[in-house]
């Protein structure tokens, strides 16, 4: 340091800094909003000093009381009022020009000033901590005032009062001390930063203040300013470890990634925003924005831009509707279905990503875990943590089934409900999901039923929206345009096709439709009531299969209102009910077609049986019933001769039903050759 440099006192220094117009107008904010703290930005600081800025960050706790008491000092000239009433004010520093790894902390940061970025993955409950303690004396009641460090509780060492000494007792008294609050946050390394082959690592922040405890929830992508500081764990009856713990002694907390809704566009971003949406072509244009490196699956990526824009909730005083919509696909290996799944985790506002095998129900909900102060808390699953967002569900049918079972209030509810360990909890989940599985067989099999050809559940495939099969078939035209599609994104080393909006745009414009409560139209409700009441009147004849339910007809509002707020739209247009209506008939083609009899039957996904097959499997136990009354035992042969010439049902079908109906404990076999109703 040159001598010129001792003179200036930084304490007034940095008040030249607080004097500047941009800084005088934060402080008079401080003022009006009745704050204590200075948010000052490091770029502000190099710009007006380097080597002030560099000693800050070398000797935080020192050059922040200086910048304290400047601000303070600068307060008194702007507001004096105020600054009688506060006493004090803090200045957060926000913005370090480098962002420390979460990994490379270590020794030579201690005691300095850094910036970390990460997800916040656990918060605890906001405590009031005691800065400076009051203690009377029990002798001569001598009142002590002892500030507090550390994380004991310290009693004065002797009793103040002259005449007295007493080393103790000293009762402490509450009212008269004085505390702030605290809370203890755990980061984790954002995916993105990890290495390969490598664990994220955690790090212990520490917020003191009551404007900075609870800013940042789990989930949250937080940015955090502060003091790298050691502290030796100490074992109990030995003392303390060589080795030390780091943590950071917060200064500033900023939330990067907020729920969708609070990221507001720049004036520019809207007016770009508003252009897109003035085209008319606005949907083929967004359409041809997702995942332009997949090739062809057009209807899949409109159900994944219905997906992203997602409809409204609707909360009535008995139940509330949701808003988001659920899509599954289900395809033959090889069709790109977990690439669009992980493109969709990495476009949403707040998408996650997690694949089928490595997911329990505790990981997708809420897991109880015991703290180290003992007691229980809650950390938040995927589900949770993709409130208001999108989870991509990879590989469902991998899924345990006993884990399965946690996604189903997630889906039609939308909460997580929690009843372990004494803790009994409601946590919110308003997520669209978009889920992946495999065909039960490998590979697609058409002349069997969607029930037969997919291992979930029926009560996971009725909350799907919108269920799609993507089939690899072998076909002349398609193919030779897929690999010159493939083998041109290998030559370029980029996607052979520009997406129409750019990524980050898209998000943006995503983020700012979520702001639109499109209305129904009287047109489009009266569409979408034809196409409910055609298909339902299908139904109406005796004997042929029921082809939509109310849950559909939810859905197909929720499509039609997507589509509406895609296109920045007020208002829900007959169009985007003929588009809905499109998109559910493809769905429901693909899915609820009841092979045998080629007539659209939701039963399939509802029941998980066709109606043919239910309807045949009535006549075979009708006709063991009528056999048990005459015979007692129903010998097999005879039955199935019996099946032939009244029913016409060949041999090798009858036998087929006849084992689904001894696999469902519906007839059983008294022995060899033999069946009666159970």
């Amino acid at each position: 340091m040159t001598e010129e440099l001792e003179v200036i006192d930084p304490q007034e220094h940095l008040q030249e800094l607080f004097k500047k117009e941009k800084y005088r107008q934060r402080i008079a904010q401080v003022a009006v909003a009745g704050r204590t703290t200075l948010i000052v930005d490091f770029d502000d600081l190099l710009a007006f000093d380097q080597e002030l800025a560099e000693e800050l960050s070398k000797h935080p706790d020192e050059y922040l009381k200086y910048a304290n008491n400047a601000a303070y000092a600068q307060l008194r000239t702007e507001d004096p009022e105020y600054a009688e009433k506060t006493e004090t004010v803090t200045v957060r520093i926000v913005r370090l020009p480098e962002t420390a790894k979460l990994r490379k902390l270590g020794s030579k940061h201690i005691g300095k000033l850094v910036m970390v970025q990460g997800i916040v993955v656990r918060s605890t409950t906001v405590r009031p901590m005691v800065m400076q303690a009051v203690f009377r004396c029990k002798r001569c009641g001598e009142i002590t005032p002892v500030n507090q460090t550390g994380p004991f509780l310290r009693a004065p060492f002797a009793c103040t009062n002259p005449s007295c000494r007493g080393k103790g007792p000293f009762d402490f008294i509450q009212e008269e001390s004085t505390f702030i609050d605290s809370q203890e946050l755990r980061i984790q390394e954002r995916p993105e930063d990890l290495p390969p082959g490598q664990l994220p690592r955690t790090l212990n922040i520490k917020l003191m203040d009551r404007e900075i405890v609870d800013v940042a929830r789990p989930g949250d992508h937080a940015s955090i300013v502060g003091t790298v500081r050691a502290v030796a764990p100490t074992l109990p009856r030995v003392g303390k470890l060589r080795a030390f713990i780091l943590h950071i002694d917060a200064n500033s907390i900023e939330v990067l990634g907020k729920e969708p809704e609070t990221v507001h566009p720049s004036p520019e971003e809207e007016e770009k925003i508003l252009e897109l949406a003035k085209d008319p072509w606005i949907h083929r244009k967004i359409i041809n924005s997702i995942a332009p490196s997949i090739y062809g699956y057009e209807h899949i990526k409109e159900a994944i831009m219905y997906l992203l824009f997602g409809g409204m909730l609707k909360r009535l005083p008995d139940i509330t509707i949701r808003g988001e919509l659920n899509v599954l696909l289900i395809g033959d290996p090889g069709t790109a279905k977990s690439q669009l799944l992980q493109y969709v985790a990495r476009l949403a506002p707040r998408g996650l990503y997690t694949s089928g095998r490595g997911t329990t129900a505790a990981g997708l909900t809420a897991a109880v875990i015991r703290e180290a102060k003992g007691g229980m808390s809650l950390e938040a699953g995927a589900l949770v943590l993709a409130d208001k967002g999108i989870a991509c569900i990879d590989e469902m049918d991998k899924m345990r089934p006993g884990d399965r079972v946690a996604i189903h209030e997630a889906m039609e509810q939308h909460t997580v409900s929690i009843a372990k360990g004494g803790i009994v909890a409601t946590l919110n989940a308003r997520t669209a999901i978009l889920a992946a599985a495999n065909p039960a067989l490998g590979r697609y099999e058409p002349h069997r039923t969607v029930a037969e050809n997919i291992s979930l559940p029926v009560t996971i495939l009725s909350r799907f929206d919108l269920i799609f099969i993507l089939r690899d078939e072998p076909n002349k035209e398609s193919d030779s345009k897929m690999s010159e599609h493939i083998l041109e994104l290998h030559r370029k080393g980029s996607s052979p096709v520009e997406p129409p909006i750019p990524t980050e745009l898209l998000r943006k414009y995503i983020s700012y439709a979520k702001g639109i409560k499109p209305a129904l139209t009287k047109e489009a409700v009266q569409r979408l009531k034809d196409f409910y009441m055609a298909m339902r009147s299908a139904s109406e004849t005796e004997g042929s299969p029921v082809a939509i339910t109310a849950r559909q007809l939810e859905s197909l509002v929720r499509t039609a209102e997507a589509r509406a707020r895609s296109a920045l739209r007020k208002k829900i247009s007959a169009e985007d009910a003929e588009a809905a209506v499109a998109i559910m008939k493809r769905s429901l083609e693909e899915v609820g077609i009841d092979v045998s009899s080629s007539k659209f039957d939701i039963d399939l996904i509802m029941t998980g049986k066709p109606k043919s097959l239910r309807d045949k499997l009535q006549t075979v136990l009708s006709t063991i019933m009528e056999m048990q009354r005459e015979t007692g035992l129903v010998e097999k042969i005879a039955l199935l001769s019996e099946l032939e010439t009244e029913y016409k049902i060949s041999t090798g079908e009858a036998d087929r039903l006849i084992s689904q109906l001894l696999r469902e404990g519906t007839i059983y076999s008294p022995r060899e050759g033999y069946l009666k109703k159970t």
